[in-house]
Parts: C-alpha cells; sequence; structure tokens
C-alpha cells in the first residue's frame, strides 16, 4: 500500500510536468531600440556558370567559381527615423571575402577606417553607410554579402507552438536569405523540432527546408535550402544558423543556365557591450543618410587618382587613362574623365576650341557657351560649359579642367536638362574631390 501510494502520489506531481511540457512555447526576439548582440558568419561556396558557344568554343564552355567569406561584428538595434524601416550601427571586428573565377582571384576587405556602419532595410532592401568616411563600391558590394539579422525574426512562428509543429518563413525573412528581388512562388519551411541542450542552455531546434523562385540582379532563378537553427529559451534569441543552399540561375524558359551552391552559417551571443556603442558613443553620431556621409570613393592606385561621387552614378568602365561614370538610372547621363601628365592637361581655353570643334564635326550646333573660369575656391579646377544640339537632342555639355603638381584630368559631362539642375552639382563635386595620386 505505501508503495502504490507513493506510486499514485508521484503520478499526480508529473502530470502537470507533462502537461507543461506539451504547452505551446512563444519563440519571438524583440529587437527594439538599444538592443545589442554580437554575429558572427562564415560562408563557403562553388559556382558553375554555363556559357554561350563562341568561336574557341563552339559547344559552350563552364566557368567555374569559389568562394569565401568570414564576418565578425557588434551591432545594436537604432531608433528608425522612417516607418517600415529597420536601423542598426554596427562595429565590424572581421569582413573578409575571397572569391576565383576561372583563373581570376580577388581578395576584398573592409577598410579599418571605415568599420563603424550605419545599416538600413526598408522593402527588402538593404543600404550602409560609414559615418566615419565614404566606402568603396567593392565596400558596399561586401556589405551586401552579411544577412541583417533582424529581417531573420520571420523565420520564427507568429503564435506560440509546441514540438513537431510547422509553419512558413515570410517573405522578408526569404528575401534576407536568397538575395531575390521579386519572389514569384515557393516557400520556406519551418518545423520545431525538439528541445535539446545547445551551448549550456536550452534551445528549441527547427528545420528549415523548401524552395523559391523569383528574379534577382542575375535574372530568373530558384533557391533550395536544407539546414536548421536554434532559438535560445532563455534569453529568447536565434542563436545559431546553418544551410545548404543552391541558387539555380536560369533563363527566360526556366532552363537552368548555372549553379551556386554553398554552406552558410550564423551564430549570435547577447554578451556583447563593446564601448563603442554604447549611448556616450553615439551622442551627436549622425546616423541619418545625407548628401555628404553617403558618397562613394574611387581610388585607383594604377590611374593614379582618387575622386568622390554619389550614388546616382556607377562606375561603368576603367580603362587608362579613362574612367566613365554614368547615372545609374540609365537615362543617358553620363561623364568621361581623363588622368594625363601635366604637360599633356590642355588649358581651358584649348579644351573649350576641342570640343566646339568635335560638337562641329558631329553636325550637332551650338546653342550656347559659358566661358573658362576657376571654381570658387578652388583655382586648380577650371570650369566651362556649351549648350548644343545633339542629332535633335538638348544637351549641356560640362566640362572641368583640372591642375595639380603630380599631374592633371580632364572631365566631360552629357547632362540632359531634365538632370541638370540635379546632377551639375554632382559632377562640380566630382572635380573639387579628385586628387592625383601619383605622377
Amino acid at each position: 500500500m505505501t508503495t502504490l501510494c507513493r506510486f499514485l502520489a508521484l503520478s499526480v506531481l508529473l502530470v502537470p510536468v507533462a502537461l507543461r511540457a506539451e504547452e505551446p512555447i512563444r519563440l519571438q526576439e524583440q529587437f527594439t531600440p538599444g538592443y545589442q548582440y554580437h554575429v558572427s558568419s562564415k560562408l563557403t561556396g562553388t559556382s558553375t556558370l554555363s556559357l554561350p558557344p563562341d568561336k574557341d568554343n563552339p559547344k559552350g564552355r563552364s566557368l567555374e567559381g569559389t568562394g569565401d567569406s568570414a564576418i565578425d561584428y557588434d551591432e545594436r538595434i537604432l531608433d528608425p527615423s522612417k516607418e517600415d524601416m529597420q536601423k542598426t550601427l554596427r562595429i565590424y571586428r572581421r569582413l573578409e571575402v575571397q572569391r576565383t573565377t576561372g583563373k581570376d582571384k580577388m581578395d576584398s576587405l573592409l577598410r579599418p577606417e571605415v568599420r563603424r556602419i550605419v545599416v538600413t532595410r526598408a522593402n527588402a532592401l538593404k543600404n550602409g553607410f560609414s559615418p566615419d568616411g565614404p566606402l568603396t563600391f567593392q565596400e558596399i558590394d561586401l556589405l551586401r554579402t552579411d544577412v541583417f539579422t533582424p529581417a531573420l525574426t520571420g523565420l520564427l512562428p507568429a503564435n506560440p507552438v509546441r514540438p513537431g509543429e510547422s509553419w512558413k518563413a515570410t517573405a522578408e525573412a526569404e528575401q534576407e536569405l536568397t538575395d531575390i528581388d521579386k519572389l514569384l512562388g515557393g516557400s520556406f519551411d519551418c518545423r520545431f523540432e525538439s528541445i535539446v541542450n545547445f551551448g549550456g542552455s536550452k534551445q528549441a531546434r527547427i528545420t528549415l527546408t523548401g524552395s523559391v523562385r523569383g528574379v534577382d540582379e542575375f535574372g530568373p532563378c530558384r533557391h533550395e535550402v536544407d539546414g536548421f537553427f536554434y532559438f535560445d529559451l532563455g534569453s529568447k534569441h536565434l542563436s545559431y544558423l546553418t544551410m545548404r543552399g543552391t541558387h539555380f540561375l536560369l533563363d527566360k524558359d526556366g532552363k537552368e543556365t548555372g549553379k551556386i551552391e554553398g554552406t552558410f552559417t550564423l551564430s549570435r551571443r547577447l554578451d556583447a557591450r563593446p564601448v563603442e556603442l554604447n549611448d556616450a558613443a553615439l551622442r551627436g553620431l549622425v546616423t541619418e543618410p545625407n548628401d555628404d556621409n553617403t558618397l562613394l570613393l574611387f581610388e585607383n592606385a594604377e590611374l593614379g587618382v582618387r575622386f568622390l561621387y554619389s550614388r546616382r552614378w556607377h562606375v561603368n568602365s576603367v580603362q587608362a587613362p579613362q574612367v566613365t561614370l554614368d547615372e545609374a538610372r540609365g537615362t543617358g547621363n553620363g561623364l568621361l574623365l581623363t588622368v594625363q601628365p601635366l604637360k599633356n592637361t590642355p588649358a581651358p581655353e584649348q579644351f573649350q576650341a576641342e570640343s566646339e570643334k568635335f560638337i562641329l564635326e558631329q553636325k550637332g550646333k551650338i546653342l550656347g557657351t559659358q566661358r573658362p573660369r576657376p571654381l570658387a575656391g578652388k583655382d586648380s579646377v577650371q570650369h566651362f560649359a556649351l549648350e548644343a544640339d545633339m542629332a535633335g537632342q538638348h544637351v549641356l555639355l560640362d566640362y572641368y579642367v583640372i591642375r595639380q603638381a603630380d599631374g592633371g584630368a580632364t572631365i566631360a559631362a552629357r547632362l540632359l536638362p531634365a538632370a541638370v539642375s540635379s546632377l551639375r552639382p554632382e559632377v562640380e563635386r566630382i572635380a573639387k574631390s579628385m586628387v592625383i595620386t601619383k605622377k
């Protein structure tokens, strides 16, 4: 009887425990302003691209590539300035990417002087700038390789769940993990598998599988993923994610033209409290993007030139001794920059005469002239302009001549009337910021 009573009493005590184990668990992480954490991630991948036939390869050929990245940073959630925007401040400890395509190899690093980065995300688009100086286009491209952690909340269920239950990831999380610009179908499925001990704490283990299709910067595509992640039940944060992903490049008919395979691993911890992210460090720091802190830096040691330009421009080609830039929206506005020895740099009057002759040779008409003059506060830069009709189109041709101790340069910009008021000051900024870095 004593044994039976003890057994019955123990059974009564165990019932609430069993019921509690079956109670649904809320798996949610709150990214409120001031929230901080450390992120480490690694990506290793290979690519195969099918190239069309040419005279040397009538049957076509495949181009092989590899890529690796290692990223470490501390991050603090900032108060967003706009609705539907997320904003963070990062202190990068490491950001390295290595790429090999065929026989070409490229190593990319984030410069130490701009390791403090403000990252914004809105409408699935990420942007970043450093409050400490301009970034290069390559550094902007580096930042795109990283995952915006707050968007991963879309992997977590909206409602409390029990082990064994499933849900679908949000479109926001799917786009963040794939870089798809426009989703057209499919889904990533999440399943609460079990509660495990991991890293010294109880964590929910959740599998992540599925396939989505859409359009990215390369065109039509399909992504397949297979992995899992942990959610720390004590600290309420997504602590670890690993997945194997395959990115299929498709043609307009849905036929596979290339494939990128890789393994991505991300881990997070909440014990990071670096002084660079405390309230004192943020006091007075400009975290809103503006025309000055979002400038890009172009620097080419071989050409021996450095200058700043706005993100409305895209460096189209670099072929010594010239650099061409186009307006990123592809509206027909552009400029040609030529670097040359000082003795070969034309005087402004000579450059103007040569430009007028070229317009007339192209059957164009000169409608107006602005004579050469030095820029205010920048005597080393001379400016003149020509209004012309070229093939029936009214354009403003803006010219600059830069002369410095180590060399010279000329700029010839072609601006359409609708863009003159916005782009002309940006062309002047490029001219003013230019530095000849070698003889």
